[in-house]
């Protein structure tokens, strides 16, 4: 009897639950955005979340993990976007099965239990499998040969094949330093019914050897001279592609014919009314359709940078490919639902952040289709005329800034007519465009640790939720100049590590703290407070006073008053993120915040500019919670209970097993590693200050609270007494004041216009018998003083009626510019046109301007040059006629 194939489904779950049975911790998957990771655009790989128990910077309660990580490799230095839809393997978004070991167990178990999930569990022909070694790796070489029993000519060793030392694809680096190691992969023989050879060989490329699996172990610190010194405690990270290991396991080719796609593809034929089920837009479109759900319900929205632009670039491929496809009205959002039963029991975020996806790509969707059928015509018309088979950087760029087409949309198109695109030529017409879509290509930002530092402290001990001064800390390292040091003087600029601190480190985006690092005879003024590694607060600030050095005791003190303000601040905005998500829906999602002790701003996920109604009722229930004076409950619980009670996880933000929940009454309860009020009430006031857009999708709010909503309020009241006074009446009357100076200013605009309409028709009666006539044409080319640009179209229309064939240029001038309007009636429309001679005028008076064959318009300056320029009118008619 036949036995069904697994559905991608099952072996996700196969995975799962055969390294639970190997006592492996099931850790769900990080989000596509890394937590507080700056040098990542994506989480691309497996071992992202993993990154800073590698590093030495955190500590997991278990020493053994499996999960199934959701990737993007879209932008930045790992890109798949143009291969996808014309490959067999390419994706944008992919899932990526993982076991990990921290200092446990190493080759022996994990090449074991790798053997055994694949041919026992999975029960893969073992006579199709191979594996690779570094070649200096006798000892994995020598557990595939002797304990797993593979052929030696099935085990291939690989050396250094990427032009230098350890540069292999069979040796992994999280870095230019730091871990790393040898790694051994292991491929399945599709047999030789397809092309390619074995890897290492000159046809590796081929598709008849694939990768299913790598086993990295981690077993060196690479320094900075590119000496490897063994781990005390090495690691093992794996990975292993779900849409690959289930293409073999449905004993189908291509990711593409595996269940999963084919019911995404299906839906996306459906939707755009297309049978073959071949066609390569199909799988463009089935491929994006889950990159862009999965960025979108993790918290990115289409934008003009950073990650909402690579998201944008995506989606906008997508729609062009349903738009080759014959579809011009939206069609893409429609393709979440089918995801969402495909994915949404693996992935709960995909399943509650459905219809934010659906009503996003929506709007999307909506704002490309008004220029996507005007850019596509314009590509083809640029294709039509080029000769060298390469489309103008100035093209591109121009279907770029006008059409919304990003580059590589363009270069798409190019490639599917066998051209190419300019771009260097498009570079150079981008360069005043800010940066998109760009990420470091290193781990670690900004200021960093050395690993052997790292090796040696112990974590700060914080102690800011309790106190803001602490005696008696240790100094536990010294950076200058970002390296460490043993001593500083006065006057040096320094980062000072202490044993334990009050001082809160930037984080969340609550602003770091400042103060006073001292003892006797010492003073280190903080000027920020930076984490560093993930587990240590760095004080960067100067050395005011006297000497410090390694193993020093200080005094730390905070600044209070700017505590105070950060804090009731920081509150405030829980409070704000309730009210918005009880007044415009639930889609409201934190898209970052600052919290300084000045004024708060909070970026949220909204679709629309808020109204005034809007903006007051969220101010509104903001303020009855700060009266409400609740207490701030504080509870330290693990990550799942959090959830469980009700706690919100916030955009961007990286949490731990165990975090910190903050409760301020009924409406609030979120995760924050924050320093915050006492009781709400000791907000004081919450005052609104501005609201508006950031990028599509995402609003921005500032408000103030405290001392600076009172002193917000004073100042707006005192500019309504200053209004009120200037209008001669109280506040309270400012309304009507206004309403009848309006009314005023409407009035004499409409008698100051029928004054203008007289004084041009009077002026028109007496310019007409000022015409020339230059071989039958009527010419007239006059300077009018204070005319502005209605006024000249007005003397021009008369003018028009009373020359009949005729030639009209007009300049209004006022304070220094002129105006310009050009007319071409009867007969002379055949031989001049309107915008030619506009054209003319307006370069000699250092200006521009153009219209249709009967009227142009433009501007210039006032002066001689332009009273010469009108002077020569007739000339230039005379020239033409």
């Amino acid at each position: 009897m036949h036995t069904p194939a697994k559905t991608t489904s099952d072996i996700r779950r196969d995975f799962l639950d055969f390294f639970a049975s190997k006592g492996h911790t099931i850790v769900p998957s990080a989000p596509l955005v890394p937590g507080n990771d700056p040098t990542l655009l994506f989480t691309n790989s497996g071992m992202v979340q993993f990154k800073d128990v590698f590093l030495g910077a955190e500590k997991r309660s278990y020493v053994r993990a499996a999960d199934v990580q959701r990737c993007l490799r879209a932008g930045g230095k790992h890109n798949d976007l143009d291969s996808v839809g014309y490959t067999a393997r390419h994706h944008t978004f992919f899932e990526m099965l993982g076991n990990w070991s921290f200092g446990d167990y190493f080759k022996k178990d994990a090449i074991a239990w790798a053997w055994e999930l694949l041919t026992e569990v999975w029960k893969l022909p073992k006579e199709r499998l191979l594996a690779t070694v570094y070649h200096t790796d006798d000892e994995a070489y020598d557990i595939w040969l002797n304990q797993i029993g593979l052929p030696p000519e099935r085990i291939i060793r690989i050396g250094d094949n990427k032009g230098a030392p350890f540069a292999s694809d069979n040796f992994w680096q999280m870095a230019d330093t730091g871990p790393c190691g040898p790694c051994s992969e292991i491929f399945y023989d599709h047999g030789p019914d397809h092309f390619g050879g074995p890897p290492g060989s000159p046809d590796e490329d081929g598709d008849r050897f694939i990768e299913i699996w790598n086993n990295v172990f981690m077993q060196f610190d690479r320094a900075a001279d590119g000496t490897l010194t063994p781990l005390p405690a090495p690691c093992v990270d794996t990975g292993m592609g779900l849409e690959r290991i289930t293409a073999i396991l449905q004993h189908v080719h291509s990711n593409y014919e595996i269940d999963l796609f084919q019911r995404l593809i299906r839906h996306a034929s459906q939707l755009t009314a297309t049978d073959d089920l071949e066609n390569k837009s199909l799988r463009v479109i089935a491929d994006h359709i889950r990159a862009c759900a999965f960025l979108i319900v993790d918290g990115v929205l289409p934008s003009n940078e950073g990650r909402g632009y690579v998201l944008r670039r995506i989606i906008r491929r997508a729609l062009r490919h349903g738009w080759m496809l014959g579809v011009r009205q939206p069609f893409f959002h429609k393709l979440v639902a089918t995801l969402d039963d495909l994915m949404g029991e693996a992935y709960p975020v995909l399943r509650e952040g459905r219809a934010t996806a659906e009503r996003a790509l929506l709007a999307e969707e909506e704002r490309f289709a008004e220029t996507l059928d005007s850019g596509m015509k314009i590509f083809e018309e640029v294709a039509a005329r080029v000769s060298d088979n390469v489309i103008p950087g100035a093209a591109a760029f121009r279907l770029y800034d006008t059409y919304g087409f990003p580059l590589d949309l363009t270069q798409d198109m190019a490639r599917e007519r066998g051209m190419s695109v300019d771009v260097q030529g498009f570079d150079a017409a981008m360069t005043q465009q800010k940066e998109t879509a760009r990420a470091a290509g290193k781990f670690g930002g900004g200021v960093q640790l050395p690993a052997d530092l790292v090796a040696t402290l112990t974590p700060t001990q914080f102690l800011g939720y309790d106190s803001l001064t602490a005696d008696g800390v240790h100094v536990l390292a010294l950076l200058k100049d970002g390296k460490p040091v043993d001593a500083i003087a006065a006057g040096d600029t320094a980062i000072v590590i202490l044993s334990a601190t009050p001082f809160y480190a930037e984080s969340g985006g609550q602003v770091g703290d400042t103060g006073v690092l001292s003892a006797f005879g010492v003073a280190f003024e903080v000027a920020d407070t930076l984490k560093l590694a993930g587990q240590f607060h760095g004080h960067r600030g100067s050395l005011k006073q006297g000497a410090l050095k390694l193993g020093d005791r200080l005094s730390a003190e905070v600044n209070a008053a700017r505590r105070a303000a950060i804090v009731i601040n920081h509150s405030a905005t829980h409070l704000l993120h309730a009210a918005l998500r009880n007044v415009l829906g639930t889609h409201v999602q934190q898209k970052g915040s600052l919290v300084a002790p000045d004024r708060l701003r909070f970026d949220f996920s909204h679709f629309q500019p808020m109204t005034a109604a809007e903006l007051a009722e969220v101010e509104r229930r903001v303020n009855v919670e700060v009266r409400a004076n609740h207490q701030g409950e504080v509870r330290n619980m693990a990550m799942q209970d959090a959830l469980d009670f009700g706690a919100m996880a916030l955009f961007g933000e990286k949490y731990g097993e165990h975090v910190r929940v903050l409760r301020f009454g009924p409406t609030s309860t979120e995760l924050c590693g924050g320093t915050h009020a006492s009781r709400t009430g000791d907000i004081g006031l919450f005052k609104l200050v501005s609201e508006g857009g950031v990028s599509a999708g995402v609003r921005r709010i500032e408000a103030v609270t405290g001392q600076a909503a009172l002193d917000f309020v004073i100042e707006e009241e005192q500019h309504l007494h200053d209004a009120a006074q200037l209008l001669g009446g109280h506040v309270s009357e400012l309304g009507d004041k206004l309403r009848h100076l309006l009314e005023q200013k409407k009035k004499l605009e409409r008698e100051l216009d029928t004054l203008k309409a007289q004084a041009a028709s009077n002026a028109t009666g007496d310019l007409a018998g000022q015409a020339q006539d230059v071989a039958g044409i009527k010419v007239l080319a006059a300077r009018l003083e204070g005319f502005d640009a209605k006024a000249l179209r007005d003397a021009m229309d008369r003018l028009k009626q009373q020359l009949g064939d005729a030639v009209i240029v007009l300049a209004g001038v006022e304070h220094g510019k002129a105006a310009l309007v050009a007319g071409v009636s009867g007969a002379a429309l055949g031989k001049i046109k309107a915008g030619d001679v506009l054209g003319d005028v307006a370069k000699q008076a250092n200006g521009k301007g153009g219209g249709r064959p009967d009227m142009a318009q433009g501007g210039g300056d006032d002066g001689p040059a332009l009273a010469a320029a009108l002077a020569g009118v007739a000339g230039w008619v005379g020239q033409r006629a």
